[in-house]
């Protein structure tokens, strides 16, 4: 794998991190905690019934005792979406995993800006259905320490009981109680063979898409289609602005003309695994466009979800093209379910 061909893997998943950011502070600060908890909870929810069950095997666990594989399974998962989380085992009841800093999920100043709902909501969301995904009634999540009440950071403890747990059980909270030791040696490693370089590159850039196309499905059901259409817009056109120079220089772009933003969209659209080609009929010194076929970003959904997500996404890219010292515009033109043109063009040559 090539450094011209990670970087735009790398651009793909560092955008689409920021987006995700993004929207939670815009939530937050637009609709409130309360809200917040809520799409959280449903976002992590859906994250975990797609997700949890059908990785296991694949990270070697099924054979572990559920506790011991839970605190194994959030380690390696995080770790390959470049998260970094560290495990701990007391017994084969009780397994704990702390998360390290940086926090992934809330990217430097972010940590101040939303609301302790948030990891309530991903704890009700995710962690404290494990038990229940692994038919296992006695397995609930104990958490020690929260990002947001500026402890040591999100930490704590899966534990398998001699009861069944009630719903209520199933998440508990007991400040105060510590970590055992760290011990490098005890942490676990995705099987080498099965995850090389490249597939860890790209399961961090779908890592973040992920949490983008599952978290504009899941806000509509708390806030609705035109009210989650409304925020996720403005906010992947900021992220598109305020990201334009950092993926641009990862990527060697020029900011000129209206050849040179597009050159930076082919190059960054590549990083979605898509094809892209050039359209040399469409071509002047003011105009300039290309096809994207494939369509990862909205691969596997349909109607207005795929609408939605479709219509929210492509304001990143406005954004990102608005941000040219020159005036450029971008247009997008669906050509069919699988096929988009892009036209970069001078605003001031028209």
């Amino acid at each position: 794998m090539t450094q011209a061909t990670v970087e735009p893997i790398r651009a793909q998943a560092a955008i689409h991190h920021a987006y995700l950011l993004g929207l939670q502070l815009r939530i937050s600060t637009h609709k409130g905690p309360e809200v917040m908890e809520e799409w959280m909870f449903k976002l992590f929810r859906r994250q975990h019934l797609s997700k949890f069950l059908s990785s296991f095997e694949k990270l070697g666990l099924s054979h572990e005792p559920d506790a011991i594989a839970c605190a194994k399974y959030h380690v390696l998962s995080n770790s390959i979406g470049g998260v970094p989380v560290e495990y701990m085992a007391e017994s084969k009841t009780k397994a704990w995993v702390r998360f390290r800093y940086p926090r992934w999920m809330y990217d430097g100043p972010t940590l101040c800006g939303v609301p302790i709902g948030v990891s309530r909501g991903f704890l009700r969301g995710w962690y404290a259905h494990n038990g229940v995904s692994l038919k296992n009634p006695r397995l609930g999540y104990v958490c020690v320490s929260e990002d947001m009440t500026g402890e040591f950071g999100f930490c704590g403890y899966f534990k398998e009981y001699d009861h069944d747990l009630s719903e209520e059980e199933r998440l508990q909270f007991s400040k105060g109680e510590l970590p055992p030791p760290f011990k490098a040696e005890d942490q676990p490693q995705p099987p080498a063979s099965d995850w090389t370089a490249e597939r860890l590159e790209k399961a961090n850039r779908n890592y973040a898409m992920e949490y983008i196309r599952n978290g504009l499905s899941e806000l509509v059901k708390v806030i609705g289609y035109d009210e989650t259409k409304e925020h996720a817009s403005i906010t992947a056109r900021l992220i598109g602005l305020q990201y334009y120079a950092q993926t641009a220089a990862a990527l060697k772009s020029v900011d000129g003309n209206a050849a040179d933003a597009t050159h930076y969209l082919m190059q960054i659209m590549s990083g979605m695994g898509d094809d892209i080609t050039p359209i040399s009929n469409h071509k002047t010194e003011e105009t300039t466009s290309f096809e994207q076929t494939g369509l990862r970003i909205v691969k596997g959904l349909s109607g207005d979800e795929r609408s939605l997500v479709l219509s929210c996404w492509k304001e990143l890219w406005i954004g990102a093209i608005r941000s040219h010292r020159e005036m450029l515009g971008l247009e997008c033109e669906q050509v069919n379910e699988e096929k988009l043109v892009w036209t970069v063009t001078n605003i001031r040559g028209r």
